[in-house]
């Protein structure tokens, strides 16, 4: 999850609104499932919500280009959703309403609180409206067909492993780590959180996380975040950007300051820019996701199960897709094939 610019127009089947209205001028109006003109054999096509944080991150463009795809191979239409910028309940609620209120077939949703989020997926079920929870979860999974993300709680540890190698951990010393985050309570988050510091306790005691902070998913509050820890913290050892945004904001902070390769910078999300930054020496490693994967298995779940008439058979419950660490040592090749894809 997590940095969201301007949001640019995709796939010509994608529709992007920011009204019940709007959409329904274009004539993506409730129970649209109807026979496909396109795949010109009367194949049934089902119109599919799908609303995440901030629609403008390249972790949810990419997102979109991999549910876009599937949804164009199934003949599926695609109402794809979120605010520009903003991470937060308060952004995403009008939004998931706006799309509940043309009852769609189904709604891939990117939850941006657990708890917040989870009365909107009780409405969906009351409506008979098909739910998956992609990147992050409501609280009761039990009322999603499937839950799809990346191994968070993996991805932190591999965070903290990284770190201690790029400070020159040794047992007896001690280092000083920052954190900076979009959500405090978004699952994603919170597991890349726990896992980092549950693995700094077992195996890196002499690292302290001396501060945390929040950015809604905006780098230029991640920016400020990590400049103002520049100058409470003039030994910090290195800095954990949980997500894309904070990544690309402590990226600018330290080019800066002329901290480039003397603060330790461990970044999540495989962002084209950030990618580039690897061989610069301003990331020391990225945790990259397969964001792609993630909107294609979304489609193609809500698609499966309503071709089965609303039955959950051969369709798991839980989905983790696997993170790749980018480093220096990483061949050209692969970084290329892990950076997030921003179009078709």
């Amino acid at each position: 999850m997590s940095n969201r610019t301007a949001s640019k127009t995709w796939a010509r089947r994608v529709v992007t609104v920011t009204s019940v209205a709007a959409l329904a001028a274009l004539g993506l109006t409730a129970c649209s499932s109807a026979t496909s003109g396109g795949t010109g054999s009367g194949k049934k096509s089902y119109t599919l919500g799908f609303v995440v944080g901030a629609s403008s991150d390249p972790f949810f463009q990419a997102m979109k280009v991999g549910a876009q795809k599937e949804a164009d191979k199934l003949g599926d239409k695609l109402i794809f959703q979120g605010n520009a910028t903003t991470y937060s309940p308060a952004t995403q609620i009008p939004i998931v309403n706006q799309v509940l209120a043309l009852n769609p077939d189904g709604l891939a949703l990117a939850p941006t609180d657990p708890t917040a989020l989870q009365s909107l997926v009780n409405t969906a079920n009351s409506k008979g409206i098909a739910v998956v929870n992609v990147d992050s979860q409501v609280s009761d999974l039990s009322k999603v067909i499937s839950f799809i993300t990346g191994d968070n709680n993996d991805g932190g540890e591999k965070a903290a492993d990284t770190m201690a190698k790029a400070i020159g951990y040794k047992d007896g010393g001690s280092y000083q780590v920052v954190v900076g985050l979009t959500s405090a309570t978004a699952s994603t988050n919170v597991a890349r959180l726990d896992g980092f510091k549950k693995q700094i306790a077992a195996k890196y005691p002499g690292i302290k996380i001396v501060a945390t902070g929040y950015s809604q998913s905006n780098s230029t509050t991640a920016n400020t975040n990590i400049n103002n820890w520049l100058t409470e913290f003039p030994k910090l050892n290195g800095i954990f950007a949980i997500d894309g945004t904070n990544a690309t904001g402590a990226a600018a902070a330290l080019q800066s300051k002329g901290l480039t390769g003397k603060v330790a910078l461990i970044g999540y999300d495989a962002y084209k820019t950030n990618v580039d930054l690897i061989g610069k020496g301003v990331f020391t490693a990225l945790i990259a996701q397969n964001p792609a994967q993630e909107g294609k298995d979304a489609v193609d779940t809500l698609d499966k199960y309503l071709r089965a008439g609303k039955k959950a058979t051969g369709i798991d419950k839980s989905v983790t897709l696997p993170n790749i660490v980018l480093s220096k040592d990483t061949s050209a090749a692969d970084l290329q094939k892990y950076t997030y894809v921003q179009n078709g």
